[in-house]
């Protein structure tokens, strides 16, 4: 394996990096902690990797800088045993190099088992600076938890914000120029229909599906069937398929083993708890809570499930017109999610579709595409309010295709904003 490691060093090392897109996350390179990078696959984590490299390229020797992918065919089968070829293979390439700082960026981490001991040895005894990578919300929790403990930064990825898409796509924001107001509006429908996979912007739609297509069974296989060991591939193939077409939909375990078995799916409940633990551990879906005032009542509520990229609906919805309530609606909570994970619908006499705390401050927010029917516009305004009385607060939102403005119920106040607009200017 030593050699193998030398060979991946020193080929990386002079390597001419393609240009990215600088990303809306501040990682901290120089600090004493390990740093780590987790999503879904494909959402941005290399790219996240290089743009570091390269700018600290500008002021570090090449040579104190190891870059390790262990999605490279050349470590297939890699154990936490070959490890320290990588180091003492590094070390037999630069011997001086013990005695300065050395940065190593590590990707896809989770693909050795038990590599958290390793890990954990190296930042103890070597002067190293250590990023890693990984596709599983398990590099948050047990993995971490247990041998990392108060060593690293953790950070979540996510495809493009729509800030970060436009940025990919060149167009300036200027909300006082209409030039660039319709560069705008016009990006945004793509971005609602299509999502922020880099790889997937600017490619005609046939194209996209089939990239997001190859997505989907990456996660599939890599992600759950060869991690978790899955052999109901069927279940979990029409599982991920109803959660992306059902994104923004309050969903019962109960009632949806109830409808999996009269398809003719043979499985126990238990399992399809397992299986959107991780649909969710994946970064593929996500899942929020109704607000209560103890888990056990949250817990007996159905949650609501998102998707971790609009985009992938099409994959498998065929309908000729896109559902622009569940778009809007998954847009809004990706944006939140990606400031706090605490997130909750609330439902009293009416439902409220989020409410959350994101710097101290209590947000109560609807979504609602359009609200030029009367009924839909006063279903909405009663349900804030009621919402903000709930929660304890005098404002709430109340998102939209296009209503902008402000309205006052007593001592309450309702703020419309359009949903692109909210998109950049609220994150």
């Amino acid at each position: 394996m030593r050699e193998i490691f030398r060979r991946i060093i020193i080929d990386f090392q002079e390597r001419t990096l393609r240009p990215t897109i600088k990303r809306d996350i501040a990682v901290p390179i120089h600090s004493d902690k390990i740093v780590t990078l987790i999503g879904v696959r494909r959402c941005g984590k290399t790219s996240i990797l290089y743009k570091i490299i390269e700018e600290l390229r500008v002021s570090v020797d090449t040579r104190n800088i190891i870059y390790i992918n262990f999605e490279d065919d050349r470590l297939l089968g890699t154990q936490v045993g070959d490890l320290d070829d990588l180091i003492e293979g590094y070390y037999e390439l630069y011997p001086e190099k013990r005695d300065e700082k050395v940065y190593l960026f590590i990707d896809e981490v989770q693909n050795i088992p038990q590599w958290e001991i390793f890990i954990r040895r190296i930042y103890d005894t070597l002067n190293l600076q250590i990023v890693l990578t990984g596709s599983s919300s398990k590099l948050l929790s047990s993995e971490i938890a247990t041998s990392l403990r108060g060593r690293t930064l953790a950070y979540e990825i996510f495809p493009f914000s729509f800030k970060e898409y436009l940025r990919f796509k060149d167009i300036s924001v200027n909300l006082d120029s209409s030039k660039s107001l319709s560069f705008i509006k016009h990006s945004f429908e793509e971005y609602l229909l299509c999502g922020g996979f880099a790889e997937t912007i600017n490619q005609e739609s046939s194209l996209q599906k089939r990239i997001l297509s190859d997505y989907v069974n990456l996660i599939i296989y890599k992600d759950l069937i060869e991690r978790y060991g899955i052999t109901n591939i069927a279940l979990i193939k029409h599982l991920i398929k109803y959660a992306f077409v059902n994104m923004a939909t309050s969903v019962s375990i109960t009632k949806l083993y109830n409808d999996f078995k009269s398809n003719g799916f043979k499985l126990g409940k238990e399992t399809l708890f397992d299986y959107f633990g991780y649909l969710e551990e994946a970064y593929a879906i996500f899942s929020i809570p109704i607000f209560r005032s103890s888990v056990r009542e949250e817990q007996r509520n159905p949650k609501k499930i998102y998707a971790i990229d609009n985009g992938l609906r099409a994959v498998y919805d065929a309908s000729f017109s896109p559902d622009y309530s569940k778009l809007y609606e998954n847009l809004v909570f990706l944006a939140l999610r990606s400031k706090t994970k605490e997130i909750y619908y609330v439902k009293e006499r009416q439902e409220i579709d989020f409410y959350c705390v994101i710097e101290g401050k209590k947000q109560l927010i609807n979504v609602s595409v359009d609200i030029s029917n009367p009924e839909t516009f006063e279903r909405e305004i009663n349900s804030l309010v009621e919402g903000m009385e709930y929660v304890g607060i005098d404002s709430s939102m109340l998102i939209t295709k296009d209503r902008e403005g402000s309205m006052s119920v007593g001592e309450k106040i309702v703020y419309f904003i359009p949903l692109w607009k909210w998109l950049l200017t609220h994150n």
